[in-house]
């Protein structure tokens, strides 16, 4: 069968190669899956340029996520879902760009018949995050200010959905004027263009002077640095993602005065730590929001796993539309 591999650290396109391999035989306990499609996301490019949290062994393959069908398993738990369409979680090294995995046969998540297979795909990934950091973690209140970094994004426009279900407010953080009015247009109650007004002073005019409780930074930097100094009394913020690639700089006394907290959050930690009850609960929300419109995803070009280059440097792309998405099978 074919499989995108990667045998060295560096650049998507220099570094991946789609190779011919033996498919994989499912133990007791695993499922083997005809995958179906699998989306590029950031966290896939990070680890093939060597730069994720945790990294595999080489040579790998990689693919948090995707959507197939179960064609062989064995043992109880396998015989649940087999036949069946599932969403994939994989974060092994011998992830989800190829035309067959295996996992255990509890990674495999059943998906709503009424979901398509785009949006199957991308399942887990951002609709996890963005609800696992605003339900379960922050536990944002109605009427409350969260304020977002790389707001843009697919889980940031995801997160501005679920403020307007759950009844908090959004202040989202961009670069540019134009990007800032889209959001605002998208359902954003707020939004601040970095590159034409400070932050701080955005966040105080907006706040009365008290500052925001919660927020969540995708960047780092000098960005999320400034983040921090916007929180108000009490205030909280999960550092999910590193965009900018410089570590935070703090003054101690900003946490000090108002006991505020900066917290990581690495949605495979939380699921780890969390109960069969728990993730099943999460799984089956997630399908309800999907299919309520909630935590859908924007899906833009989509390339066969044979053109694994031209796929990995569209996703690249600063500015593109829409998740780009592997068509395996």
């Amino acid at each position: 069968m074919k499989a995108v591999v990667c045998e060295r650290w560096g650049e998507p396109e220099e570094v991946l190669h789609v190779r011919e391999v033996p498919e994989p035989q499912p133990g007791p306990g695993q499922v083997r899956v005809r995958m179906i499609a699998s989306p590029i996301n950031p966290s896939d490019l990070l680890m093939v340029r060597g730069q994720y949290g945790r990294q595999p062994a080489l040579p790998c393959t990689p693919g948090f996520e995707g959507v197939g069908v179960v064609e062989a398993g064995h043992g109880l738990l396998a015989r649940r879902v087999l036949g069946r369409r599932v969403a994939v979680p994989n974060g092994t090294g011998s992830g989800n760009w190829q035309e067959k995995v295996v996992v255990p046969a509890l990674q495999a998540v059943r998906v709503p018949q009424a979901l398509t297979d785009e949006q199957a795909a991308t399942f887990f990934v951002n609709p996890a995050s963005a609800l696992v950091m605003t339900r379960h973690v922050l536990r944002v209140p109605p009427g409350a200010w969260l304020l977002q970094t790389a707001a843009g994004s697919a889980l940031g426009r995801m997160v501005i959905r679920l403020g307007k279900r759950y009844g908090f407010r959004t202040l989202n953080v961009v670069r540019r004027r134009e990007q800032a009015e889209e959001l605002l247009r998208a359902g954003g109650d707020a939004a601040v263009a970095t590159n034409e007004e400070p932050l701080a002073e955005r966040v105080q005019a907006l706040t009365g002077g008290e500052g925001v409780r919660y927020a969540l930074d995708a960047v780092g930097g000098a960005t999320g640095s400034e983040v921090v100094r916007a929180l108000g009394r009490g205030g909280r913020m999960l550092v999910y993602g590193t965009l900018a690639g410089e570590p935070l700089t703090l003054d101690s006394r900003a946490l000090m005065v108002g006991q505020k907290r900066v917290e990581g959050f690495w949605l495979s930690e939380w699921m780890r730590d969390a109960g069969l009850v728990a993730k099943a609960r999460l799984f089956w929300k997630i399908g309800r929001l999907m299919q309520a419109g909630t935590l859908t995803s924007e899906v833009g070009a989509s390339f066969p796993l044979t053109d694994i280059q031209a796929a990995v440097r569209q996703a690249a792309k600063p500015g593109r539309a829409g998740k780009v998405l592997l068509r395996i099978g």
